[in-house]
């Protein structure tokens, strides 16, 4: 676990190798697996002190990723949403090109040849 300000939630780690691949700075990305229990979320959030840092929530654009998504919504209301194309479904299969736009739309650090 990295001590940093910025915290990327993702559902598995392909989405999160996706984004490592990408990204040109230490962000920490947490992989929830699916959907969380109260216990697991609440564990992820004092671990890595999430109501004081700058979370960002990436998930698919699938029925378990809108329930994810909505969940860490209520319990982490200041955080920003990332979203895909709705015809990619998943972060691991959306194209590079539209991740790394997408995150640099939220001010992220990205290596620039991912953008074409």
């Amino acid at each position: 676990m990295l001590d940093t300000e910025k915290v990327i939630i993702v559902e598995g780690r392909t989405d999160k190798k996706q984004i490592e691949k990408i990204l040109e700075e230490e962000v920490d990305i947490i992989c929830t697996n699916g959907t969380l229990g109260i216990e697991r979320l609440e564990q992820l959030i004092t671990d890595y002190d999430l109501d004081n840092k700058d979370v960002f929530i990436l998930v698919d654009e699938d029925s378990a990723g809108h329930k994810l998504r909505k969940q860490l919504a209520k319990e982490l209301p200041h955080a920003e949403h990332i979203y895909i194309d709705k015809t990619f479904r998943e972060v691991a299969a959306t194209p590079e090109s539209e991740l790394a736009t997408a995150l640099l739309s939220r001010s992220f650090g990205i290596n620039p040849i991912f953008l074409f």
